[in-house]
């Protein structure tokens, strides 16, 4: 994911970081000061919730109060029942991206899901379908036993990935084991990227995280007295697959067990606090080691985009 500020290539802004970092609200002030100086502006999500129509409120999807008469796309596009993989995502960017440089905006991508980035930025591996009966083994096996056949099959990847990672675990397993050559072989062969084609102007947010922990308990609770539980409820009745990403999300599984009587008011509030903080809590992770060092990083609790987008704000005034 490399950064490119070339001015002979279209500039491309972006925010990410963990939930509940202020990514929101950054990138708004960010439009609107882009749009005072004579440069149109939008904002292109890229958080693996806030793409379902299905989950307005427990994805903090930007009301219309929040969006600052800025244009938003990509927020609520996918329906439930259609999963969004980070291919379809990134396809969807790059047409948006390229629509909006062609009518000389500047598209702002916000969001916290650091494999749909990836993904837009350095491309896609063209690995072939997994052989169902294959991937139906491997996902059958516990964390532990996955990642150990790993070690044997594929040590590079086991290296790399972390003992809990099961995603990870469970893909880099699945593609070895049809395929007969590992991950990092494929991933050599990335195309469709754009990080070399625009001029990148990132910023990650990692600020304090007990504050962030906090934000993410007052967030979820919010989202309680907001209006969770008939969202959560309007989506059981659709008996969609329970695998699917849109039933997976932070919250879902927690609000179904109030509504089901399975868990107390109390205890689906703490439950869901507890796992919006552990998603932050891999979010942070991932955003503390994967992005490029170029890239900058805000540690604060109150960040200002004039301090870290200089020369976009420099090109447009």
């Amino acid at each position: 994911m490399s950064t490119s500020n070339s001015p002979e290539k279209a500039p491309l802004a972006l925010i990410a970081g963990p939930t509940a970092s202020g990514k929101s609200d950054l990138a708004v002030a960010l439009a609107q000061r882009l749009e005072a100086g004579g440069r149109r502006a939008v904002i292109l999500n890229a958080d693996s919730a806030q793409v379902y129509a299905d989950l307005c409120i427990l994805s903090a999807r930007p009301t219309p109060e929040d969006m600052g008469g800025i244009e938003h796309r990509l927020f609520g596009t996918w329906d439930g029942a259609q999963p969004c993989s980070a291919a379809d995502w990134a396809q969807a960017a790059r047409t948006e991206i390229a629509a909006l440089h062609k009518e000389g905006a500047v598209p702002i991508l916000v969001g916290g899901t650091g494999l749909y980035l990836r993904t837009l930025l350095e491309g896609i591996a063209p690995v072939p379908p997994i052989d169902p009966e294959i991937r139906a083994t491997v996902r059958a096996m516990d964390q532990g036993s996955a990642h150990e056949a790993l070690g044997k099959e594929d040590p590079l990847a086991a290296s790399r990935i972390a003992w809990a990672d099961q995603a990870r675990t469970m893909r880099a397993l699945e593609v070895i084991r049809s395929t007969g050559r590992p991950l990092s072989e494929w991933q050599k062969r990335k195309s469709g990227g754009i990080g070399a084609l625009v001029a990148l102007h990132p910023l990650i947010l990692l600020p304090p995280r007990a504050w962030l922990y906090e934000r993410c308990d007052r967030r979820f609770a919010a989202m309680l007295d907001g209006g969770a539980g008939q969202e959560v409820s309007d989506l059981l009745d659709r008996n969609l697959d329970p695998d699917l990403p849109v039933m997976r999300a932070i919250g879902v599984r927690e609000i179904a067990g109030l509504l089901a009587g399975n868990l107390t008011a109390d205890e689906a509030l703490a439950a869901g606090q507890q796992a919006t903080r552990r998603y932050a809590k891999r979010q942070y992770t991932w955003f503390s080691h994967q992005p490029p060092k170029e890239w900058l990083c805000s540690e604060s609790e109150n960040c200002s985009f004039q301090d870290y987008f200089v020369s976009l704000l420099r090109q447009t005034s």
